[in-house]
């Protein structure tokens, strides 16, 4: 990733709406009604009810998912004393990453104050407002009297995050680091470079986790802080040693761990050399660490190595911290944020990089294969799980430790809500999960020499929902396997070409032979389309060797599509096969068609194809509600399109009376309840929410699937075939790894499916 420049920079915080972040209503505000409501006289009830009770500010106002972030721009990171009108930019950006993380509200507040006391009150008196409080970039010593004061002195959550979050971040990496080490914490050495407030924060931390004093050097701007030296304050007494070093070359020699927070350039790879085995090394200096990371690597081959960078591995990062852990407080009303709901964040951060990392994870950082090792000792700051692995630790901790006014009892429930708030999941995404997990697969991975589809399959066998099967030439498969650490050593590989399934091409061509000799192929030539992996692992799901077959990631549409038509075949009683996508919008998943397979369908291939999907989405467990889409409404229009649409509804409603369809009905008015039964309250999609929506012709079902896809940030998941007498689904060409095990739960669900039927 390159550093953006200063032009860059400049755009992007200027062009448009000014800054980073603006403030949007939650209710409704289009009538005049709405809008007495939401201020005279309306708002005057909750005004009492919370006069009376003043917890109920909570029930009906955004405190409790409001948090502030205040600053008076004395110590911004990397700029020094700027000012606070100067450290606004920065704490509109903290506001971006608590929303975008956590789904947590934020006024950034900068203020000119530097007197601790004028601090403290200013903080006080505006503190009715907030559910929480992060304090960011105010300068030590002043920094750790305010936050211990405000503390002390308010009953909401606060947190300094330039102290803790370092701290938090740090203490998950170093449990990782001396774990992969085989090193004990009571027993290692460390050496810290910087006695500021995070540094400080940090030893803390350590401390609770088992560091002892005696083994700890701290170095400042003047040298290294023992016993003897004189001026020292209150909080570098306690990390004064009897013992004292020369230089942090001196006091390096034979250190476990060196702790950098200071500035770039201050140890060398000759300092590095002389430090005990398996060095861990934390220079976390921004821009510029303590070593640089090149350097430092050359140095050891032993070394584990963490900066504060995003370019190299192991960035300690406060954001792995701060919006979940406020997230976990906010949810239970926490009236702190304490020292167990701080460990707790550790364990959970640590705990979370031992797990299999999604692809998607993988795919955002550019790299092919994470996985954890001294080169992944913390998870990656964009990875979507950290949500649910750190909130509800934290939440919990706050219960525990009883300054947890609400509590949370459905854990299961308090995940969904979590992954709700990021609009990363939907009731039946989880469902399909559970589903597929609960009636695994043996699932036709035909490209299995790519990479991605690999990954996929790793993640399947790990979320317990298919047995591998492995398309490709084996030699490479395997490489690729050994090469990214794969855990599919249970996975079956199949080469077409090898000579070892000779016997077995010659009985799939006599097969495939028997199928299509009357349209004109002939048994040599059957037994060669053995050799290519479609044919062949369409062939192993026909023969009963395979449940389902995924491919399609390096082929065309129709190349995939068939073979398995010509081996596989059409349903019983089904006449053409359409493609469906299914789009997960927030208000849940909307399935479209044809968006891959009929070009320009007749009103009986409409029928054809709404009764397909109809079928489909029941099978999924959900009340199909169908729109058939055209321009034109009920007959506004007589055109060919239109007539299409207005026919095949007549056909099924005359044959299929109970089905929830109708049409030709425009778009809008299929998904706007308000619209249609304000124009259309005879439809008998009124007062129905539509989820299927049929189009005119394949032209605009796929131009309309990938508008919604780019344009609205919708995921897609497809194109999946229906009609097929067992599973097959395509993907599409290029589909990331995550795309891939999408399909691979539906091929799964509609495996199991098919068995049933």
């Amino acid at each position: 990733m390159h550093a953006p420049n200063k032009q860059e920079s400049l755009d992007y915080h200027s062009r448009g709406r000014k800054g980073k972040i603006e403030v949007n209503p939650t209710k409704p505000f289009s009538s005049q009604r709405d809008l007495s409501l939401a201020y005279s006289p309306g708002v005057a009830e909750p005004c009492i009810a919370i006069a009376e009770k003043k917890e109920d500010v909570y029930k009906y106002t955004a405190k409790g998912n409001l948090v502030a972030v205040i600053s008076n721009g004395t110590a911004v990171l990397g700029l020094g004393d700027i000012g606070p009108e100067a450290s606004k930019p920065v704490m509109e950006g903290k506001a971006v990453l608590f929303k975008v993380f956590a789904d947590i509200d934020v006024f950034d507040i900068e203020l000119d104050v530097t007197d601790v006391e004028h601090f403290i009150s200013t903080v006080k008196a505006i503190a009715p407002t907030f559910g929480g409080i992060n304090l960011e970039d105010i300068k030590a010593p002043e920094a750790f009297e305010i936050e211990r004061r405000l503390k002390e002195e308010l009953d909401i959550p606060v947190m300094h995050d330039d102290q803790h979050g370092t701290a938090i971040i740090s203490s998950a990496a170093l449990l990782n680091a001396l774990e992969l080490t085989e090193k004990r914490i009571e027993d290692v050495r460390v050496v810290v470079s910087g006695a500021g407030a995070a540094a400080m924060s940090c030893l803390d931390l350590y401390i609770q986790l088992g560091l002892t004093l005696e083994n700890i050097a701290v170095f400042d701007s003047i040298g290294h802080v023992h016993s003897g030296r004189e001026g020292l304050g209150e909080r570098k007494q306690r990390f004064a040693t009897e013992k004292s070093y020369e230089s942090l070359a001196d006091a390096m020699k034979g250190a476990d761990v060196f702790l950098g927070l200071s500035k770039g350039g201050l140890v060398t790879g000759g300092m590095i050399k002389e430090m005990g085995s398996d060095p861990i090394v934390f220079a976390l200096a921004n821009p510029d660490p303590e070593i640089p990371y090149k350097e430092a690597i050359e140095a050891r081959e032993d070394i584990i190595m963490a900066t504060g960078r995003s370019d190299y591995p192991n960035q300690v990062n406060n954001v792995l911290g701060f919006p979940f852990i406020f997230r976990g407080a906010l949810d239970v009303r926490a009236t702190g944020i304490n020292d167990a709901m701080k460990l707790a964040a550790v364990q959970a951060i640590a705990n979370l990089a031992k797990e299999t990392v999604p692809d998607e994870v993988s795919e955002a950082y550019d790299e092919q294969s994470l996985f954890f090792g001294r080169n992944l000792i913390i998870p990656k700051p964009l990875d979507p799980r950290l949500i649910t692995a750190i909130a509800p630790a934290v939440a919990k901790a706050a219960m525990d430790s009883g300054i947890a006014r609400e509590s949370i009892e459905d854990w299961d429930a308090y995940d969904t809500m979590l992954l709700n708030r990021l609009g990363q999941a939907s009731n039946f995404s989880m469902s399909l999960s559970e589903r597929a997990s609960k009636n695994p697969k043996r699932v036709v991975f035909a490209e299995a020499e790519h990479y991605k589809v690999l990954k996929a399959a790793e993640q399947a066998v790990e979320e317990g929902i298919a047995h591998p099967i492995l398309i490709g030439r084996k030699h490479i498969i395997t490489s690729r396997i050994e090469e990214n650490n794969l855990a599919l050593a249970s996975a079956t590989i199949f080469d077409p070409r090898d000579q070892d399934h000779a016997e077995k091409r010659k009985v799939f061509g006599e097969i495939l032979h028997e199928k299509r000799k009357r349209h004109g192929l002939t048994l040599l030539e059957a037994e060669r389309a053995m050799r290519r992996r479609n044919y062949f692992g369409a062939m192993l799901v026909k023969t009963g060797e395979a449940d389902a077959l995924v491919s399609g990631l390096t082929r065309n549409y129709p190349r995939v599509i068939r073979p398995a038509l010509q081996v596989i075949g059409k349903a019983e009683g089904v006449s053409k096969v359409a493609g469906m996508y299914i789009m997960q919008t927030h208000q849940g998943p909307m399935f479209f068609a044809d968006t891959t397979v009929n070009v320009n369908p007749t009103a009986e291939e409409i029928v054809d194809i709404t009764l397909l999907m109809a079928e489909a989405v029941k099978r999924l467990r959900i009340v199909p509600r169908i729109a058939l889409l055209s321009y034109s409404n009920f007959g506004s229009s007589k055109s060919d399109d239109a007539e299409k649409m207005s026919n095949a509804t007549a056909i099924l409603h005359r044959d299929h009376p109970d089905l929830i369809v109708d049409g030709e009905i425009q778009a809008n008015f299929a998904i706007n309840q308000e619209m249609l039964a304000e124009s259309f309250s005879f439809s008998v999609l009124n007062q129905r929410k539509v989820n299927i929506l049929i189009f005119p012709n394949l032209s605009a079902g796929n131009i309309s699937y990938k508008l919604l896809k780019e344009m609205g940030g919708v995921e897609a998941q497809g194109p999946v075939l229906l009609g097929m007498k067992k599973s097959v689904h395509i993907l599409q060409m290029g589909s990331s790894a995550k795309e891939i095990v999408d399909m691979v739960r539906l091929a799964v669900v509609d495996a199991h499916n098919k068995s049933q039927s």
